[in-house]
């Protein structure tokens, strides 16, 4: 794809809605011309709840971001994440006509494209199929285009959804004004802001703690090896906050980001925050040592579903790159010392800034925007990918039509009847062969002689 096309990337999510307009710069970054930001209503625990509140939130998110870019934005990239989410493996078979002929990113292409039509629960579909590895003939094939073989087969990454939550999302967009480009899982947009090719072949976890789910994606080999959603993220942290310490949500959720912590250890008894009484009553005093007491057994539970998921891709020994916190619940203080403690691998903070060309807003490389700036990166990706593919298809389709024959080997034959010409005619040669004329010989030949008796 050519440098300089405008893409937006739009991040519906629990606590807020982001829009990010970027472009691919020349030295291959992303660069980034403008965002908004404003409070999700809609949307709890990644999925719609509101159609309105969320179509409203979406529209103001993306004037903001065509106000600061200058873009009149049309089209978005739109996130997927939410509980409903799951993944599996498939393995696909293509046996091919002519083994002769080189395999054509077409023909992968058209076995991903088989992978679609499996069939799924009432009431869920695919969102989303990556391949991973390919085999020629039985034979690995790290890139199998070019090469010649009777049968292609690859494993294929499946993620499958509720088909209501992506209506909705559909829904959202269209009730906006705007075009879908790419509905993209969460978690793997994530990955493609804050990881790199050598993390993602070492073997790591991406986890990215928004407010409504905990996503994680695991790479082995640069290859999406596991995908999973976890319904528990920092909306519910600030919920045990109000139940925990009897304060609204307003002080809880101001409580945690100011004064939290993911270790209580690493608190003293004496520091305490007084929060306001409700309609006259008196301040209440909240130690931070209570705080992050709550806060850490939440996160606790977090990372204990986050090690049952790599557990379950039977890649727990596997990971030398660790984990990745992101998302806006990895600004929780000491929170990479207990992820370390609870999963037993090294951890560091992503930042989005690492794919990024200089730039003035630094709001931006907060691990917060982790996800709508990886839908800017993975919309540039698969837009590039189309754009081979549809170069790959034409030169293929050019390749088959060079090999067929000039001129018809039958022609259509003439219909009977008075023709003034037909003596003209009679004598002249006629290409290709008279099919009356063999039909006429195979019927002679079959038809019993009635003198033979």
């Amino acid at each position: 794809m050519s440098e300089g096309k405008i893409i937006v990337g739009l991040d519906i999510g629990t606590t807020k809605v982001a829009c990010i307009v970027g472009r691919k710069a020349e030295n291959g970054k992303i660069e980034i011309l403008g965002y908004g930001k404003t409070i999700s209503t809609g949307v709890r625990r990644g999925v719609v709840t509101n159609i309105f509140d969320t179509v409203e939130a979406i529209k103001t998110a993306v004037k903001q971001a065509s106000d600061q870019s200058g873009v009149e934005i049309n089209r978005v990239s739109v996130g997927i994440a939410g509980q409903h989410i799951k993944s599996l493996q498939h393995r696909g078979v293509l046996m091919r006509d002519n083994h002769e002929t080189e395999i054509s990113e077409a023909e992968l292409e058209r076995l991903r494209n088989d992978t679609f039509k499996i069939n799924m629960t009432p009431g869920e579909e695919i969102i989303d199929v990556i391949r991973q590895d390919t085999y020629v003939d039985g034979e690995l094939a790290t890139n199998p285009v070019g090469m010649l073989g009777n049968k292609i087969e690859a494993n294929f990454h499946v993620i499958i959804g509720q088909t209501s939550a992506a209506k909705n999302i559909i829904k959202c967009i269209q009730s906006a004004g705007l075009d879908m480009d790419y509905m993209i899982l969460e978690p793997i947009a994530s990955a493609q802001a804050v990881l790199d090719d050598d993390e993602k072949d070492a073997g790591v976890v991406l986890i990215d703690i928004g407010g409504g789910t905990t996503d994680i994606a695991i790479f082995k080999d640069k290859k999406i090896q596991h995908t999973a959603v976890i319904p528990f993220g920092g909306n519910i942290i600030t919920e045990d906050i109000c139940s925990g310490c009897s304060i609204i949500k307003h002080y809880a959720e101001e409580v945690k980001v100011k004064f939290g912590s993911a270790l209580a250890s690493e608190n003293r008894d004496d520091e305490v925050v007084s929060i306001p009484g409700i309609r006259g009553r008196e301040p209440k005093e909240i130690s931070f040592k209570s705080l992050a007491h709550i806060i850490q057994a939440r996160l606790e539970e977090i990372f204990e579903l986050v090690k049952y998921e790599i557990q379950k891709a039977k890649t727990d020994n596997q990971l030398i790159a660790g984990i990745v916190l992101t998302g806006g619940g990895a600004m929780m203080r000491h929170i990479q010392q207990l992820a370390e403690f609870k999963t037993g691998l090294e951890v560091r903070i992503g930042y989005p800034n690492e794919h990024l060309n200089q730039t003035e807003m630094k709001e931006l490389s907060s691990p917060m925007y982790s996800t709508s700036i990886g839908i800017v990166i993975e919309t540039i990706a698969r837009m590039e990918h189309d754009e081979f593919l549809q170069a790959s298809k034409k030169a293929e389709e050019e390749r088959i039509s060079s090999k067929l024959p000039k001129e018809p080997i039958v022609e259509t034959l003439e219909q009977e009847g008075n023709d003034p010409d037909k003596d003209k005619n009679e004598g002249k040669k006629k290409k290709g062969i008279n099919l009356k004329e063999i039909v006429a010989t195979i019927t002679d030949y079959f038809t019993p002689d009635e003198n033979l008796e």
